[in-house]
């Protein structure tokens, strides 16, 4: 282990949020002076991890093995969710140098420090917010940067860690936003996704929700698009919807996971909302702007889920056609109730069920692709394409777009849709 490591690589595993986690604890280590590396080769390894499936927590293990190979021996970080759940269990059983949880990632470089001096450095403290304040400031961004505006999460569904590993629903400070969202603009953002578990669950001291913070964003100057996202559907308000249909650089595009089809389900699971409260939010969201894409989350297999529960879930989605979606089996997680509850569903009619759903979900996914052919729509350039020429984008619909010109990575340009498939659209510039 290197006293004075040069170089550093991040690896983040999950949600967006831990996207943004990782960038930021990448600007941490840069500021320290060190360069960003491979990570088979870096001096200082950074696994950012996510504990939502049990699946993801056992790949940070194989990491480790896989960078310890050949008889390499470079500093080792993990970080997020993982860190914050499993604690001085990752240190006994991989002899990792640092723990360290998502709210107290701003630690790094100290805990990285203590490490090289051969002392303990485990860091899994959850204080509200004060990470954001010993941040460094923000100086390179891709066109679309993700902003955290909320953390944690005060819902306690059944099977979720979330509450356990990221701790209570915080709001960052109004002000602190808006300046962070303008030194982004200023690096070069083109498009700012807000961030958060129940992200449409942010309200400040005076009453102000995140439709007051979308429209304070919508005054940035240079600033275009404007997203969010993961949301709730019990905080979906009406301020909310109508900012839908009032602020232009707010996309047409709405993340709102119902998990299931079920109301039955939906109890065990403690989503606090219905089939029905669930339908009537999205026909409300359709009416104030009705080109919206609507994209969702699914859990199948659930405990007790019958085939008739599950039915249901099929049937919202033929009655919903969602543009986009993610779906899952179910992973029972330590320490969560669901872990417990009777009538756990076999693996391999878990397996079935998903096939089953996924086929609906690339179903209507397609659909809603090709339904975009011959539509007229700006796409913002984030990266060069495999062709010479080519570049690639994302329409207001968050579809991914190939097309040939010379705009360059950054560049909003209008395009004709040609073609569409399953995954992507092929465009043509105006």
């Amino acid at each position: 282990m290197s006293p004075n490591p040069k170089t550093y690589a991040v690896k983040s595993f999950g949600c967006q949020m831990n996207v943004y986690d990782g960038d930021r604890m990448a600007e941490l280590l840069a500021a320290q002076g060190m360069t960003a590396a491979d990570a088979n080769e870096a001096d200082v390894v950074v696994l950012n991890t996510c504990h939502i499936r049990e699946k993801a927590t056992e790949k940070v293990y194989s990491d480790i093995g896989r960078l310890r190979k050949d008889g390499r021996k470079p500093m080792i970080a993990v970080a997020g969710c993982v860190a914050q759940a499993e604690g001085e269990e990752i240190v006994r059983r991989a002899k990792v140098d640092v723990v360290v949880g998502p709210q107290a990632y701003h630690n790094l470089p100290d805990l990285l420090a203590k490490a090289a001096r051969g002392e303990a450095a485990l860091d899994t403290d959850m204080p509200v917010l004060s990470k954001f304040g010993h941040l460094p400031a923000r100086r390179r961004v891709p066109p679309s940067a993700f902003l955290t505006v909320q953390e944690g999460c005060d819902k306690f569904c059944t099977y979720c860690v979330v509450p356990y590993t990221r701790g209570a629903e915080v709001s960052r400070a109004f002000a602190a936003i808006v300046d962070e969202a303008e030194a982004l603009v200023d690096a070069g953002a083109k498009e700012l996704t807000l961030l958060g578990q129940n992200v449409n669950a942010w309200e400040d001291g005076d009453g102000r929700g995140l439709d007051s913070l979308i429209r304070a964003l919508d005054r940035i100057p240079g600033l275009q698009r404007i997203r969010y996202t993961t949301s709730h559907p019990n905080d979906m308000t009406e301020g909310l919807i109508d900012a839908h249909r009032d602020v232009g650089k707010l996309m047409p595009y709405l993340h709102l996971p119902v998990q299931s089809g079920s109301s039955r389900i939906l109890k065990a699971m403690n989503r606090s909302h219905t089939r029905d409260s669930y339908l009537r939010v999205l026909d409300k969201v359709r009416e104030a702007r009705p080109d919206i894409a609507l994209s969702g989350d699914f859990i199948v297999g659930f405990p007790g889920e019958t085939e008739a529960d599950f039915a249901e879930t099929l049937s919202l989605v033929d009655e919903i056609g969602y543009a986009q979606a993610y779906s899952f089996k179910y992973s029972p997680r330590p320490g969560t109730p669901a872990a417990t509850m009777p009538d756990q569903i076999a693996p391999e009619v878990m397996d079935e069920r998903l096939q089953r759903l996924q086929a609906a979900l690339n179903r209507d996914q397609e659909a809603f692709n090709l339904a975009t052919v011959g539509k007229r729509c700006s796409v913002l350039i984030e990266r060069k394409g495999k062709l010479p020429g080519q570049m690639l984008g994302k329409s207001p619909w968050l579809q991914s777009v190939h097309l040939m010109t010379e705009a360059a990575i950054g560049d909003v340009v209008e395009v004709e849709v040609v073609s569409g498939g399953p995954n992507s659209l092929a465009g043509a510039a105006s």
